[in-house]
């Protein structure tokens, strides 16, 4: 960036910043996209009266509430639950719910923010919003779950709706946890309804949404590639994290041809150094406790404690785990490895330090609101097929996640002219966040 770039960066930040005090993931969001599009913002004077990025700093609403439940000791337990509807620009609020015991208002505020720039990648009328609770189901059982749900949704349940508010899952919060959420509001509401997607098929949800996310980073990469003259066939991919984005996108990976060398929980590593064989993930997306750190010899698989996949030579990277998991160590262990490819299937997994480093080393990075929007596309299916009382095959599902996947890289790859690498090929970030303030901007100063 230029001294005038600069300057226009630090006032934007320092404004923001005064309002959302001690918010750090929030503020490391906002800077993030400020720092690309400002510029836009700064050479269109419709825009810049509008004060486009300003207003998108500032959700609509955060509503926030307390979430009372029994545990099967028969002990009240008390949560904390909230909403932030951050924007319904593009359509009703859209965005997953995560159950987890350190969650925080700046967490959810920053990743409805970045919801608010992924739903406008995919061209779906989706608004942005991001929920949850410091509630950690790991350990709890199932009627446990099942309670803290229904008092969860009984306090949500107001402030959403079809044309409203749409949920999802996230973390903590599965197909099983959303079916009773979702009959929770239809009981209250004396309706049926598409309120929550990422339903069991039985309740009215999509063919294809737990793959979807995993799938999605996949046909992402894959476009990627294919723009450089390559196929995954034959790459080394270092994948983080075993839950269902990297699952499935290590699944569709070994699919295309592809060799997943790492997948990782938080003691350590699981490398194959050939490759995960179709049943080395079986295993390893089945295993429970202790057992899964010791895999049968006959996988050709090892568990390295304590260490990061990032050690492992690759050429590509993708990140599935949480944010902020890959640091400037990390990020100089991969360019010194070879990784030319960097795909975000967690939101934020890249701190700013390291994305510096990796773009100096011409490692080619897709942010997570391109790279991982096949959940919220999904999402956005599911809707289309409870709004029609119409239910699809998984075929059709996948081929309209492939196509929305492949739109979304077109979408970037037009902003070459002012989103480029100093070796010329398209810098994905700056065109993900450029392209979709277009959409939202177009779509403010439509109405009015």
């Amino acid at each position: 960036m230029n001294d005038r770039a600069d300057a226009l960066l630090s006032n934007f930040i320092d404004r923001v910043a005064a309002r959302h005090e001690g918010e750090t993931e929030y503020l490391q969001a906002v800077t993030e996209i400020a720092r690309d599009v400002l510029t836009i913002e700064k050479a269109n004077s419709t825009y810049t009266k509008a004060r486009i990025l300003e207003r998108l700093t500032e959700a609509d609403r955060i509503i926030s509430f307390s979430v009372i439940w029994e545990d099967d000791a028969g002990q009240v337990q008390i949560n904390r639950g909230w909403r932030v509807q951050h924007s319904n620009l593009l359509g009703p609020y859209k965005g997953g719910l995560r159950w987890v015991p350190d969650l925080s208002p700046s967490v959810l505020k920053f990743l409805a923010f970045e919801q608010a720039f992924k739903n406008a990648l995919t061209g779906l009328p989706l608004g942005a919003a991001k929920g949850g609770a410091d509630f950690d189901p790991s350990g709890r059982s199932t009627a446990e779950i099942r309670r803290f749900a229904t008092a969860f949704m009984t306090q949500l349940a107001a402030h959403i709706g079809p044309d409203t508010d749409v949920p999802a899952g996230d973390i903590g919060v599965g197909s099983q946890e959303i079916g009773v959420m979702a009959r929770v509001w239809m009981q209250r509401a004396l309706r049926w309804g598409g309120v929550l997607t990422g339903k069991p098929v039985a309740l009215g949800g999509s063919a294809m949404r737990t793959e979807a996310t995993g799938y999605g980073l996949l046909y992402f990469t894959a476009a990627m590639l294919d723009a450089e003259g390559e196929t995954l066939k034959g790459k080394r991919i270092a994948l983080s994290g075993r839950g269902n984005v990297s699952r499935f996108a290590a699944r569709k990976a070994i699919e295309q041809g592809a060799r997943v060398v790492t997948m990782s929980g938080r003691k350590g590593t699981w490398h194959a150094p050939d490759g995960f064989s179709p049943q080395a993930l079986d295993w390893l997306v089945t295993a429970e406790g202790d057992s899964a750190y010791s895999p049968p010899e006959a996988l050709e698989l090892t568990f390295e404690e304590g260490t990061r996949p990032w050690g492992v030579p690759c050429d590509i990277a993708l990140p599935c785990a949480t944010q902020n998991e890959i640091g400037l160590e990390d990020a100089k262990t991969l360019a010194d490895a070879g990784c030319r490819y960097l795909a975000e299937g967690a939101n934020m997994p890249v701190t700013q330090d390291a994305i510096a480093h990796l773009a100096r080393a011409g490692v080619l990075q897709a942010p997570g609101k391109a790279a991982n929007a096949g959940g919220v596309a999904v999402s956005g299916l599911e809707m289309q097929q409870n709004a029609g009382f119409s239910r699809w095959s998984a075929a059709q599902v996948d081929g309209c996640l492939r196509e929305i996947m492949c739109t979304i890289h077109d979408r970037l790859t037009s902003e070459r002219r002012s989103c480029y690498t100093q070796t010329g090929a398209v810098d994905y970030r700056r065109a993900a966040n450029v392209a979709a303030y277009r959409r939202l901007a177009e779509a403010m100063i439509a109405a009015g």
